[in-house]
């Protein structure tokens, strides 16, 4: 029997397919599929073509659960949302159960079996859980781009733009942050400052919000060449850092499993936090690319258990 793991944030989709002995059978990728950053049915069919691409040649009907993974999984409990994504998955030819998670709960599924721990998602959002019993039971942050996600990628690029603005109406250099901010949205400095400044707000402002993500690499960038962005940089870790540690409780020693473009790849931010997290948690730190692969054994937990289980899931981290 083959399983399916799906991953999905505002950015990027990633599905994946496995047998039940761990082999890795074909994986998809796609637009972000998080019905809170996109359209719901732009969502799903986005989902639905990852999907398709991890099927390839392989039977639909031999897949045994799906699971996905959501950035915005709340946004699944209204019956007309949810109704579009399994509408466009059961046009893929599934006919298995399909399960919906939080993205959470399948990255921390990736790197640990235990089903015990804390795991802090930081991409274009950001948020803590503890995960228990391989669930979400409690979080910290994770309030959207509107009301938090502090340290996040969207935190970080609208913390860029707003530095980059509080330079020009200062009439202070822009420094290599500044520069690399107008030239992001397209503008060359105008000399005049009130210009300057109302030109770089409409740019900002004439696209959707979450775009601010896209400045977020300008302040890894410049952190070691710019005040502001190093500043940014040293906020952004200390607020990712504190918000997985709400989650623990005194003596945890739990693993903490990192996800999320920010603090997994080499970045000032992610260097800070894997760091401070190591010093403090309290438990190993581990690190976690994507959750499709959790995804995926969560989704073969209800026809593989036990050691049989363990054994899979040491297997598809080795592959």
């Amino acid at each position: 029997m083959n399983f399916l793991g799906v991953d999905t944030g505002a950015t990027t989709t990633r599905a994946l397919l496995i047998s039940d002995a761990g082999a890795r059978l074909g994986a998809g990728r796609a637009e972000g599929g998080n019905p809170n950053a996109h359209p719901p049915g732009v969502a799903a069919a986005r989902v639905a073509q990852a999907v398709g691409q991890a099927l390839g040649g392989s039977d639909p009907a031999g897949v045994g659960a799906l699971v996905l993974g959501i950035a915005g999984a709340a946004k699944m409990a209204d019956p007309s949302v949810r109704a579009l994504f399994e509408a466009a998955l059961r046009a893929t030819g599934l006919t298995c159960p399909i399960k919906v998670v939080a993205d959470c709960e399948a990255a921390f599924a990736t790197a640990a079996a235990t089903g015990e721990g804390t795991v802090l998602v930081a991409g274009t959002g950001s948020i803590a859980a503890r995960i228990s019993g391989h669930r979400m039971v409690a979080t910290a942050g994770g309030f959207g781009w509107l009301l938090g996600d502090e340290g996040s990628a969207y935190w970080l690029g609208r913390e860029a733009v707003r530095a980059t603005l509080r330079r020009v109406e200062t009439g202070t250099a822009l420094g290599t942050l500044g520069t690399a901010v107008f030239a992001h949205a397209g503008l060359a400095p105008d000399p005049d400052q009130v210009q300057a400044r109302r030109t770089l707000i409409t740019a900002v402002n004439a696209e959707s919000p979450i775009r601010l993500a896209g400045f977020a690499p300008l302040v890894s960038a410049h952190a070691a060449t710019d005040e502001a962005a190093a500043d940014i940089v040293e906020r952004g870790a200390a607020h990712l850092t504190e918000t997985a540690l709400a989650t623990r409780t005194p003596g945890d020693t739990s693993p903490v499993v990192l996800t999320g473009s920010l603090v997994t790849a080499a970045t000032p931010v992610g260097d800070r936090v894997r760091a401070e997290l190591t010093g403090r948690a309290g438990g190993p730190v581990r690190v976690a690319a994507d959750g499709t692969t959790g995804a995926a054994w969560l989704a073969a937990l209800g026809s593989v258990t036990g050691e049989a289980a363990q054994a899979l899931h040491r297997q598809l981290s080795r592959a």
